[in-house]
């Protein structure tokens, strides 16, 4: 049994890719795509032609229309390829817009109904800001399931599971990186590795309290740098991992350990805690890696929307 095959037996995997060509090597359980994955994958020849085709088929519907009928476009082809679910995202510059954030999500879920596709296949990605999470409490109260994303602190995954949402996406791999450029040549990789992982130490923590409390919101690893990092989050509800990482647990034979356990979280010693608006915000902004890699990511995936429209406008010209 290989480290991939090993792993399905604690965790669900999920592919993190817009590039379904890739999906069925895998057999992913679910899959999720963002502004950059999908901007990656446009940018190759075997999907130019679906960005032109849908554009053409749109062309004089306004940008942002033509845009989730993409990314929904997307969506359907993965969907082909996999059992489960996908998640597709709403524009990050409405990060801090909680109506428009409701508005856009809604119309994704109305272009997956039209292209046949049941509401429990699709999960709406949203930024974990305050806006974004009301936002999602909002959606899932009419029965649309959202992935909260660009996750980076204990206070945002606490406010997601008082939301009720479906599913976090605790990023691991962007929390190494800002520990390790903050301690710079004091970096010690091999004992930073593994459990002592700033990153992994993170989801640890929030998928402890979740399951300690009973809370529903199911917890998906997210943004690794390499196989360690997923191995000692083995046990988490699900970890979604990007293709080449996922070829690494293939050919990978080590054994493989479960890392969280549900039941040993209930047994913990652990104290309750609660949001509201103003100690959500207090404690993001005590919280100096979560702050900046918040606004570092919502900034990068705007910045790739902006791209892909502009390659959008150039297909239609």
């Amino acid at each position: 049994m290989n480290q991939l095959e090993a792993l399905r037996q604690f965790t669900t995997v999920v592919a993190d890719t817009g590039d379904f060509h890739q999906l069925a090597q895998f057999r992913p359980q679910d899959a999720t795509t963002n502004p950059s994955l999908i901007l990656k994958a446009v940018q190759k020849p075997e999907y130019a032609p679906l960005m032109r085709a849908t554009v053409a088929q749109w062309k004089g519907r306004s940008l942002d229309e033509i845009m989730d009928r993409m990314l929904v476009r997307f969506g359907c082809e993965i969907l082909d390829l996999i059992p489960g679910r996908v998640s597709t995202e709403v524009d990050a510059r409405l990060s801090f817009n909680t109506d428009a954030t409701v508005a856009r999500a809604e119309r994704l879920i109305e272009l997956y109904q039209a292209s046949g596709v049941s509401t429990d296949r699709v999960l709406i990605k949203i930024a974990s800001t305050w806006e974004g999470i009301e936002a999602a409490r909002l959606l899932e109260q009419k029965g649309i399931c959202t992935n909260l994303t660009l996750l980076f602190s204990f206070c945002q995954a606490v406010a997601c599971g008082q939301a009720k949402v479906r599913l976090i996406s605790p990023f691991v791999g962007r929390i190494h990186d800002w520990y390790k450029k903050q301690a710079a040549a004091q970096w010690d990789e091999a004992a930073m590795a593994g459990h002592n992982d700033p990153g992994v130490a993170s989801v640890r923590k929030i998928y402890e309290y979740y399951k300690h409390f009973g809370i529903a919101t199911e917890v998906m690893g997210a943004s690794f740098r390499n196989t360690g990092q997923i191995l000692a989050l083995a046990g988490c509800d699900l970890l979604t991992i990007a293709p080449e990482l996922l070829a690494q647990l293939d050919a990978g034979v080590a054994p493989v350990a479960r890392a969280l356990d549900g039941e040993q979280s209930r047994k913990l010693s652990l104290e309750p805690v609660q949001y509201d608006e103003a100690g959500f915000r207090f404690a993001l902004n005590e919280d100096a890696m979560a702050t900046e890699k918040l606004a570092e990511g919502i900034r990068a995936f705007a910045a790739d929307t902006r791209k892909l429209e502009t390659l959008m406008q150039q297909a239609a010209a």
